[in-house]
């Protein structure tokens, strides 16, 4: 039976930094992170997707949580294929992202560049064993079919040696008449296939399709289920709070997870006020882990 660990997408969201849920004298920066640290065994880092981290933080995150925590990275926007704003790049890496106006696709020397300096600053998560896997958050726009598949390779080329996982935005790929194929690809590429939670009434619904695929790693990232997603504010999008209902479905495939993979991260994206980390140790109750 693999390990299970339940934490959520931010510890440093505003909404959750003002909820009071930290306690006095642990609302700074190391205070954060390691009071949550002793309620949580894993977490994301998403400001990796806005902008290129640094050497620096890798080093202040490995300090100030205990041996076996975990950190899963998202990966930076323009790697994913997202819309990246030039000041999100070092300024001498911007002329290269203004050459790209109106081109399709991003030069490849360009992405090897943002690559060596994205992977290098994670280097001490990976070196003391903190980091969980890197998550590629791929965009609506990337669809099944040859193109996308090969800018999944080429993305898996990139990272390789890395651990990599995959949430596909758009839900084609997790339909009925492609689940195999996808499945079969992302076990090809050892690469962890991300399940989600999330409202199921809109045409950009992604199922909630539990696939294993590597044996090292399984996640599962819960959005909430608020129908203004895709149109809302952030705020508005993921705007829920789970109930104990809601999470006892995913009890069962979690632990199925667990049979087939070293290691199960749930992650809990409900980032509204403190619903994440409410959400989050109801879930670690629901599966006895605390």
């Amino acid at each position: 039976m693999g390990e299970i660990r339940v934490g959520t997408c931010s510890w440093t969201d505003r909404a959750l930094v003002s909820s009071g849920w930290y306690p006095a004298g642990r609302r700074d920066a190391e205070g954060r992170l390691r009071h949550y640290a002793t309620q949580f065994p894993v977490a994301e880092v998403d400001s990796t997707y806005y902008g290129l981290p640094s050497t620096r933080n890798s080093l202040l995150w490995t300090d100030r949580t205990p041996e076996g925590f975990r950190f899963d990275v998202k990966a930076f926007s323009l790697l994913t294929g997202h819309p990246t704003r030039p000041e999100a790049l070092p300024a001498e890496l911007r002329p290269a992202l203004a050459r790209q106006r109106g081109r399709t696709g991003i030069d490849p020397g360009l992405l090897d560049d943002v690559w060596d300096r994205y992977s290098a600053a994670l280097e001490p998560l990976r070196a003391s064993g903190r980091l969980g896997t890197l998550v590629f958050q791929f965009p609506h726009r990337l669809v099944p079919g040859r193109p996308g598949v090969e800018f999944l390779r080429r993305c898996r080329e990139r990272a390789a040696g890395w651990p990599m996982a995959v949430e596909f935005r758009h839900p084609g790929w997790w339909r009925e008449e492609q689940v195999d194929a996808t499945t079969a690809l992302l076990t090809e590429l050892d690469t962890a296939a991300v399940a989600v939670d999330m409202v199921q009434t809109l045409p950009s619904s992604v199922p909630p399709v539990v696939r294993v695929t590597t044996p090292e790693l399984a996640l599962v990232r819960f959005h909430g289920r608020n129908s203004a997603w895709g149109t809302g504010s952030k705020e508005e999008r993921f705007r829920h709070s789970y109930t104990p209902e809601e999470l006892s479905e995913w009890t069962p495939r979690v632990r199925e997870m667990a049979e087939r993979a070293r290691e199960v991260h749930v992650l809990f994206n409900n980032c509204c006020g403190d619903a994440a980390v409410r959400a989050a140790q109801s879930m670690r109750h629901l599966l006895g882990l605390s």
